[in-house]
């Protein structure tokens, strides 16, 4: 395995309680070619002052940027911005959870894996995710979550759901620069998740891969609860409110239109850019809504979720 850096992108708000746990097992991972880079979204708590500490404890290793409350989305898309143009890998970190002792290792090895399968010495934009091992908030194990996906991640998947665990994803440079490249023109507003948005973009020119082992302990309390132990009833109960909630805002087609405006000239395969073409044309009857079903390649991961999928293409929530 290559000594090429990996610089770790952790985004962190009032995360006292925890980030001491998560930067100790980053800083203790056996793969040393480690850095980090930090930015507190306007912390009110003691947090910078912990972060701050480690500075100190490990020079050279942790750079801190300090910020206003801009949110999860705007504070990722500024670690990437500022991400070391160097390194050769990356991934993103949230503040509470702890990492898995091999995370790294794992992670550099299927990237350059990835990498090396490409013919004449390319290099393409390849990310990973993994299942995670959920816990408790004192770490105690419950399930692994989420299972393997019903079907592979595609294009055809990140138009319509996000299956990558943000704290989860490892990406290469390639990655980064692709993402970056457009960075003054993307619409942040119009973006779900930063996960989403890479899951997105990588599955359409690059490569995607899952990894049912988990490679981190996703903990699990009051302020971040994420359904990963809800029932798919519960599930489709929960995307169900939020679709009713939204439906004038058709968040899905906007972001399939932002990603339209940034990336689709660039699109090589043309069921993709039939595909991204008929999901972002309004469908202004129920004639447009079967047509649109009939030739639909989109799919989410279980049969009750695309069944979801096609009520709301009907009744026009989507």
């Amino acid at each position: 395995m290559s000594g090429r850096t990996m610089q770790v992108l952790l985004s962190t708000y009032n995360g006292e309680k925890y980030i001491g746990d998560q930067l100790d097992s980053i800083l203790q991972q056996p793969y040393e070619h480690i850095k980090v880079l930090i930015r507190d979204d306007g912390s009110s708590d003691n947090t910078v002052a912990i972060i701050e500490n480690y500075c100190n404890r490990y020079r050279g290793r942790i750079q801190l940027l300090k910020g206003k409350n801009i949110g999860v989305i705007p504070s990722f898309w500024t670690l990437m911005q500022q991400a070391d143009q160097k390194a050769a890998y990356f991934c993103f970190c949230d503040q509470d959870d702890v990492w898995m002792s091999d995370k790294t290792v794992r992670a550099v090895h299927q990237l350059e894996k990835m990498e090396q399968e490409q013919p004449y010495g390319i290099t393409i934009p390849a990310m990973i995710f993994t299942a995670t091992q959920l816990t408790d908030a004192q770490l105690n194990p419950t399930v692994i979550w989420p299972g393997k996906p019903a079907r592979e991640p595609s294009f055809y998947n990140a138009l319509i759901q996000n299956i990558a665990v943000g704290a989860t994803v490892s990406f290469n440079y390639q990655t980064l620069r692709l993402l970056m490249n457009t960075q003054d023109d993307v619409n942040l507003s119009n973006i779900q998740m930063h996960d989403w948005w890479m899951y997105l973009v990588i599955s359409s020119m690059g490569k995607v891969q899952f990894d049912p082992q988990p490679s981190i302990y996703y903990r699990q309390h009051s302020n971040n609860a994420v359904g990963g132990e809800a029932t798919t009833f519960q599930k489709v109960k929960k995307k169900w409110r939020s679709y009713k909630k939204h439906k004038d805002q058709k968040l899905l087609v906007r972001q399939a239109q932002e990603f339209q405006k940034i990336y689709g000239a660039q699109l090589t395969n043309q069921s993709m850019i039939e595909q991204l073409q008929a999901f972002v044309t309004p469908r202004t009857d129920f004639a447009a809504k079967l047509k649109f079903l009939r030739k639909c390649r989109l799919y989410r991961q279980s049969f009750i979720e695309n069944l979801l999928f096609r009520f709301l293409i009907i009744i026009g929530y989507i």
